[in-house]
């Protein structure tokens, strides 16, 4: 019996290693080191679609570092807006001003907050479970509840309620852009970005010229007089004026109209992209390994830099720059 142990041990062995080994993007040809580059006061701690922390409780917002400080033990929620939206420690929702100061309004919901947005005396507040609520910043009292299906799983990038006028876009867990008005607290329409059971809550929205855009990690919805979907396994999303530009799971960074017609595809094997940015006449897309490729929009030429991008860096798109750690590399 002893052969036959030793050609068990041997395949398993052969077998696991093969599993454990794993391809990763390997460009042909890297045009050098990537030196329009600066650093932070600390390293990112916490990440969200609109701002970052930093280890020593600094914000970071998309165009730098504030002097603003949030407390030990506080969860950033939304740091774009006159308010910076937390949840401290007891699970109560805490608005810092961001001009600094000691100013702050709290909602003692003792329930976990998913994400939450600020409008002049409005907060409207999506809830872990599903549950959309609009609040009086004054007054703090309720002026809008809405149930909706609790979510099993979702993926950690998950937007914020987005104001447009006296509209409120509650963009969900499970999918889908809840538009409330919030002047008479009525639920005017329900879209349906995409359907999927697990990790489908929206990641990202932005409305260029009256054209809405959302995305989950399956699919991209283009909302004007009409809808248009797209499935995709998207990564990453980036929308301007001129159009759409997505990377997927399978390593493909992909160009869309506004309206969601194709236009051009580029696939590099086996890459996984982190962040993505459109500036001027390129779209810059950094990838796990360590570099940054920057591409034309029609997605015909493109050259490849190196960048100090670490395993387990955390990563915030800012307007023109990708933070990671304690740095930062420019793209304007």
């Amino acid at each position: 019996m002893k052969f036959p142990l030793i050609a068990l041990s041997a395949v398993l062995a052969l077998l696991f290693s093969g599993c454990s080994h794993k391809e990763v993007y390997k460009p042909e040809d890297v045009k050098g080191e990537w030196r329009n580059a600066g650093r932070l006061s600390d390293s990112i701690a916490q990440v969200t679609s609109t701002a970052a922390l930093l280890e020593n409780g600094v914000l970071l917002a998309k165009d730098g570092e504030k002097r603003v400080k949030l407390p030990e033990g506080y969860r950033l929620l939304n740091g774009g807006s006159e308010w910076i939206v937390t949840e401290s420690p007891e699970r109560n929702l805490v608005l810092f001003s961001s001009e600094g100061g000691e100013g702050k309004v709290t909602f003692e919901f003792k329930r976990g907050v998913a994400a939450a947005s600020v409008q002049d005396d409005i907060l409207a507040v999506l809830f872990a479970n599903n549950e959309m609520a609009l609040y009086s910043l004054e007054s703090k009292k309720l002026l809008f509840k809405e149930a909706s299906n609790a979510s099993v799983a979702v993926d950690s990038r998950i937007a914020n309620p987005y104001f447009l006028k006296e509209l409120v876009l509650f963009l969900t867990l499970d999918g889908k852009i809840v538009i409330v008005n919030s002047q008479t607290k009525q639920v005017l329409r329900s879209v349906v970005v995409s359907s999927e059971e697990y990790f489908n809550n929206i990641a990202y929205l932005n409305v260029i010229d009256n054209n809405l855009v959302a995305s989950t990690g399956y699919g991209v919805l283009a909302l004007s007089q009409k809808e248009a979907r797209e499935k995709y396994d998207i990564r990453n999303i980036a929308y301007t004026s001129e159009g759409i530009w997505l990377t997927t799971k399978q390593g493909e960074v992909i160009a869309l109209s506004p309206s969601l017609q194709f236009r051009a595809k580029k696939k590099f094997p086996f890459a996984h992209f982190v962040g993505i940015s459109v500036q001027n006449d390129r779209v810059y897309v950094l990838e796990k390994e360590g570099y940054m490729i920057a591409l034309t929009k029609n997605l015909l030429a493109y050259d490849v830099y190196d960048v100090d991008l670490q395993e387990g860096d955390r990563i915030f798109v800012g307007d023109g720059r990708f933070y990671f750690d304690d740095r930062y590399i420019a793209v304007q």
